[in-house]
């Protein structure tokens, strides 16, 4: 790979952060609210991928990271600076992954998706009893908030970020450890990677991004509950956005996380029920026709150009 084709990804990006960051200033309300629901997918899909995609592991837990991060927000965005508040968000997610990693990574498939998915819902019971016992009601109340622009410039820094980590993650040797435990985790640890460490720092990084994510996306609610913020909701549109896009590649995630944002905000005006409608006979026809995503499609195109200067 030559200079060029090496820094065209980061040149991509940051021509995309660029025109990203002017948006608040030159749309609509509404528009920035779809751009913000898309940034906020691309964060989750794209760290997703980043663990996910390379190990193979089915994690369901993304919903439980955002939560830990939004409820990390709301308790201390009244008595620290923002960036901070954001940083604890990511810390206590990542805290968590590390505790959880510990306990189910030594499983794989169904039993490994399965058991994430269970200590998801663990803790959000978890956070709905404190609420009863501690404050005597279950949700909190954000009562002093950013400014909209520092919302939105905060989740492009953290979508940005996730990209940023993905792309220099695969290239490094941490990388090339995740892709070989995708590939044959046996044969990966008699090759000497300390597979145990190497799943619970990437499964620690994912967290990191989701909780960021949590805590920047709180103050969009005047109101949060553990229902809302722990919804599964958001772990499954995020495992199926990744999966869609592609989640062995970077740019699939990011562009299947713009499609179906634009789409979920189209389809819950005119047909409610429509957009869960048309995310699952995508993830069917992905599946069929398109088994790595559609990042496969430029893939191949890419290849097929290869070929014809050959």
């Amino acid at each position: 790979m030559n200079a060029a084709s090496a820094s065209k990804p980061w040149l991509l990006l940051g021509a995309g952060l660029a025109l990203a960051a002017g948006l608040p200033w030159l749309a609509s309300e509404f528009m920035v609210s779809v751009a913000l629901s898309c940034l906020m997918y691309i964060a989750l899909a794209t760290s997703w991928s980043l663990f996910c995609g390379a190990t193979r592991y089915l994690s369901l837990a993304t919903s439980a990271f955002f939560g830990l991060g939004a409820y990390a927000s709301a308790t201390l965005l009244e008595v620290l600076p923002w960036p901070l508040v954001i940083l604890c968000g990511a810390a206590v997610a990542s805290s968590v992954a590390v505790l959880m990693g510990a306990a189910v990574l030594h499983l794989r498939g169904t039993y490994f998706a399965v058991l994430t998915f269970g200590m998801t819902e663990l803790i959000r019971h978890a956070v709905t009893f404190v609420e009863k016992q501690v404050s005597g009601t279950v949700g909190r109340v954000l009562a002093v908030v950013p400014s909209n622009e520092t919302v939105y410039l905060t989740m492009l820094a953290i979508a940005g970020a996730a990209i940023a980590t993905a792309m220099l993650v695969r290239r490094s040797r941490f990388g090339l450890a995740l892709a070989g435990i995708g590939a044959d985790e046996q044969r990966a640890q008699t090759l000497g990677v300390d597979t145990r460490r190497v799943k619970i720092a990437g499964f620690a990084l994912t967290a990191a991004f989701a909780g960021a994510a949590g805590a920047a996306m709180a103050v969009r609610w005047t109101y949060i509950e553990p229902a809302a913020v722990f919804s599964p909701f958001i772990g499954f549109q995020t495992v199926l956005i990744a999966l869609i896009g592609g989640a062995a590649s970077i740019g699939g995630p990011v562009l299947a996380a713009v499609v179906f944002s634009l789409l979920a905000e189209t389809l819950r005006l005119q047909l409610p029920y429509g957009y869960m409608m048309v995310l699952g006979l995508l993830l069917i026809l992905c599946v069929m026709y398109l088994p790595n995503g559609l990042a496969s499609l430029w893939q191949r195109r890419a290849l097929a150009r290869e070929r014809s200067h050959e």
